[in-house]
């Protein structure tokens, strides 16, 4: 009996003692997405703040500032640029702005949404969007097609009253995007993205620490290119099933029931 209970109360010595392991081991909560986004914007497209597709950022700033990020997006999807400036409590009627350009720094227009907004005097925010053209993996020179790499937006204000320049306005911003699949497949793609640094980096020596341009950090969340698998391999590979099957069709309808008989009918 004495070595039942001694067992007993080892037993429960080492539970109490690996309870308190046990809690430090279990998961703890984490910051949700939007406590690590960014709360400032950049002043050029030089320092352009970082954001990833799906990420709500944030920024406060004074009505007249320009108010830069930057994104990435790759070949294959159709970026979705959403953004919203609080006003303070009062202000005249002002016209506030987004823009977006490409890796080249080149003005990418919007298919639908809307670019450009007046808010009337007794608004407290304006709503501005801009649905981007597909981005093509590859595209003539002479075109102005989004081609894959950072994309760089722009909130300003266009048309503002001298009373209310300088003052402090909310910015939210938010990009998201629409996989267009096989359909928006090219035949070609870049070499590299379009991103900061990139050209400096791929000509830099491997021992060589500093480059001179930093690289981009941000990059999809697959990687990039990572959209070469799509629909139209599937549409492609069936489309050939299809054709062997009409193929081995057709044969057995006009082949007929074999070679004649040479047997004379009469003999």
């Amino acid at each position: 009996m004495r070595v039942v209970r001694a067992l007993s109360t080892a037993a429960v010595l080492l539970g109490l003692a690996a309870t308190p392991a046990a809690a430090d081991s279990s998961p703890s909560a984490s910051p949700s997405g939007d406590g690590d986004a960014p709360t400032t914007a950049g002043t050029s497209f030089r320092t352009a703040t970082e954001i990833e597709q799906g990420q709500r950022a944030t920024a406060n700033g004074a009505a007249g500032d320009y108010l830069y990020w930057s994104f990435p997006a790759d070949a294959g999807q159709r970026p979705t640029v959403r953004a919203t400036v609080r006003l303070p409590e009062t202000h005249a009627a002002q016209t506030w702005r987004v823009d977006v350009y490409d890796g080249l720094r080149r003005r990418q227009a919007c298919q639908w949404g809307a670019q450009t907004r007046t808010a009337a005097a007794d608004a407290s925010s304006v709503e501005l969007a801009c649905v981007l053209r597909t981005v093509r993996a590859w595209s003539e020179p002479w075109a102005n097609d989004p081609l894959p790499g950072t994309y760089y937006v722009r909130l300003t204000v266009v048309d503002l009253p001298t009373s209310d320049l300088g003052a402090r306005v909310g910015a939210e911003i938010e990009v998201g995007s629409k996989d267009m699949g096989g359909a928006a497949a090219v035949d070609g793609s870049l070499s590299e993205p379009l991103v900061p640094g990139v050209a400096v980096k791929s000509g830099a020596d491997e021992d060589e620490e500093d480059g001179g341009a930093v690289l981009s950090a941000i990059e999809p969340e697959d990687g990039w290119s990572s959209g070469w698998w799509s629909d139209r391999w599937v549409w492609t590979g069936l489309g050939g099933v299809l054709a062997a099957l009409a193929g081995v069709g057709g044969y057995a309808l006009t082949r007929g029931s074999g070679r004649p008989s040479r047997v004379p009918p009469g003999a």
